[in-house]
């Protein structure tokens, strides 16, 4: 029953985000790949998604121990400042610590969370900004 419900209020956030994605604007100049197309991406990953759980639901879900949740609110933190530095560091600098506090969590070494935080948004960055050509946010360092 939990993932039915979780599933439902799913669908209905990513209506939201897709609604919200209809509304960014258009640049003047037509590109490849416009801003939309990214949410509008996620917007249906996501919907299908949710609309699994909804569909084929687990018959006991297990619920993490209370350590599991500070693990959640940890991660959910880290996002949320994630969201919050990008203007201010720029793309690279965010996503190398973000990232490198994930892989920590997951049973990294200290050592492999910043080799792994470095190439995870050198890839990225890669991809998105020379690859793809779009533009992402530029810390003081211009990258």
């Amino acid at each position: 029953m939990s993932d039915r419900i979780f599933g439902i209020i799913a669908l209905i956030a990513i209506c939201f985000y897709a609604w919200g994605a209809s509304m960014t604007q258009e640049p003047f100049l037509p590109q490849a790949v416009g801003p939309k197309v990214m949410p509008y991406i996620l917007s249906a990953l996501g919907a299908f998604c949710a609309v699994y759980f909804i569909s084929r639901p687990d018959a006991e879900p297990s619920w993490p121990a209370r350590n599991g949740w500070f693990e959640i609110l940890a991660a959910v933190f880290v996002m949320v400042v994630y969201t919050q530095m990008l203007p201010v560091v720029g793309f690279f600098v965010a996503s190398t610590f973000c990232a490198a506090y994930f892989i920590w969590r997951f049973f990294g070494t200290p050592l492999q969370a910043g080799v792994g935080g470095v190439v995870i948004s050198f890839g990225i960055y890669a991809v998105f900004h020379l690859a793809l050509g779009l533009s992402l946010a530029k810390g003081p360092w211009g990258f």
